[in-house]
């Protein structure tokens, strides 16, 4: 596995791999990587000739500095896990590297952006529309591979797409989950032994309400998601939204949606935990 810590080294060296008509597989990453990342990885190498790994902690994506000052950072264990998993070239720029001047784009990600994480998280998509883009036209990928763990962000990179005109597919993969069904995530190693024991009944209350929501409103749903998760200690609701998966906007009634989607954010202590589950159509 080659390690470039150079944009003009990442364009040559992809430059001669598209002359030759190789496909290019993208998995962008903030490092910390876990078999949920390897997943993706996989993923990417069954697809394409070539696969390539950015690890890169986006400061632009980050409105909370505390958030940005304590996200892992484990380069030496990162390059090793990707070369283990057959990854062909592991990008690890810099700051600098990644934005000689400062980025000053905003794009205009519509209503996708603008509920759950968009006010939650002010200026987050947009950096993440920044360095997703700046990775696309380094790189220019065949495809690209994002977790369903972000399911929000995977429709505000479509619309990214969709602005700047790149030609390229994304690749949904589906969450990778621990053996008691929490969703992995980089934050994990932050919980203390207590609360890791207590954060895996995010996904057992959002299985658990599948069969509540066969007989139960979406509000009704959505009550019993936040009641229960609430109960248990250290354990506390940013928001909870059932949405179409399309658009992500809210919806009121099962029948509003071929694809319902409920996403929960949660509060773990002080780690910020996220998660979903889809919702069969046409519940009640």
């Amino acid at each position: 596995m080659e390690i470039i810590r150079t944009v003009d080294d990442l364009r040559s060296r992809l430059a001669a791999a598209r002359q030759q008509g190789l496909s290019i597989g993208l998995v962008p990453t903030m490092g910390a990587l876990h078999d949920g990342h390897i997943s993706l990885v996989e993923r990417a190498r069954r697809d394409n000739d070539v696969v390539v790994v950015s690890v890169f902690v986006n400061p632009t994506q980050f409105n909370n500095p505390t958030d940005l000052a304590t996200y892992p950072r484990t380069e030496e264990a990162d390059c090793q896990r990707l070369a283990d998993a057959g990854v062909d070239i592991a990008f690890v720029p810099t700051v600098d590297e990644m934005y000689p001047e400062p980025d000053t784009r905003v794009f205009d990600l519509g209503p996708v952006a603008e509920v759950m994480e968009g006010p939650m998280r002010p200026g987050h998509f947009n950096g993440v529309a920044q360095v997703v883009s700046r990775l696309f036209e380094m790189t220019h990928p065949t495809r690209a591979y994002f977790g369903e763990k972000d399911f929000q962000q995977i429709a505000v990179i479509r619309r990214m797409v969709e602005l700047e005109g790149f030609d390229l597919e994304i690749v949904p993969c589906p969450i990778k989950r621990h053996d008691d069904g929490l969703a992995m995530s980089s934050r994990n190693v932050r919980l203390t032994p207590e609360q890791r024991e207590i954060a895996p009944a995010i996904h057992r209350t959002l299985q658990s309400s599948l069969d509540w929501a066969a007989t139960h409103t979406v509000d009704e749903t959505k009550r019993y998601v936040v009641d229960t998760v609430n109960s248990f200690p250290h354990m506390e609701v940013e928001y909870y939204e059932i949405v179409d998966g399309a658009t992500m906007q809210p919806i009121s009634d099962w029948q509003q949606s071929q694809e319902p989607v409920g996403c929960i954010t949660v509060y773990c202590g002080d780690v910020r935990l996220i998660d979903n589950i889809k919702y069969p159509s046409h519940k009640c």
